[in-house]
């Protein structure tokens, strides 16, 4: 049973991740649709709601339930709640889920024609994401063995890194 919770953990984490990676993204250029001539405007942005509302109640929101769903599941079959590990896994999923909802209210903001959002927010928003994924990865994969004053250091380390790979693709795009 454990192997195959596991697989399914893995899989519907991917897939979560792959809708949020995708939504921001969607957003991004939903927003640079507003800088178009009305009628071009008014195609992309209905286009991008159609996608936009696909990804994220088809895909999204269902891989983001089920990867918490068999998440729980594993760590009670393995009865993982006092690894500290685990502990760290766990507020670090809960972290996720607060960018899962902050990412949804800026969904419903565009459903109703508010985009408050410019494209370079919304692409460091996408590398916060980013950074979830990386130390989530890590702590799993490192588990006990972690070196938690190496392990914050990378994770402020690749956080630095992400922010300037954003300045230098704006730099190379002027």
């Amino acid at each position: 049973m454990y192997f195959y919770l596991k697989a399914l953990h893995i899989i519907f984490v991917v897939s979560w991740f792959a809708g949020l990676f995708y939504m921001v993204r969607l957003f991004i250029y939903h927003t640079e649709a507003e800088a178009k001539v009305e009628q071009e405007k008014s195609i992309l942005q209905a286009q991008f709601k159609v996608m936009e509302y696909r990804l994220w109640y088809i895909i999204t929101w269902p891989a983001a339930i089920l990867a918490t769903v068999f998440g729980y599941w594993l760590v009670y079959e393995m009865n993982l709640w006092t690894q500290p590990w685990m502990m760290v896994k766990m507020g670090l999923t809960t972290l996720l889920w607060i960018y899962h909802l902050i990412t949804h209210r800026i969904f419903l903001d565009y459903r109703q024609n508010r985009v408050n959002w410019t494209s370079r927010k919304l692409r460091m928003w996408n590398e916060v994401a980013t950074l979830w994924l990386v130390s989530i990865v890590f702590v799993v994969v490192l588990k006990g063995t972690m070196d938690w004053i190496y392990g914050t250091i990378g994770f402020f380390a690749v956080g630095m890194l992400l922010m300037l790979g954003i300045r230098l693709y704006r730099r190379m795009n002027k």
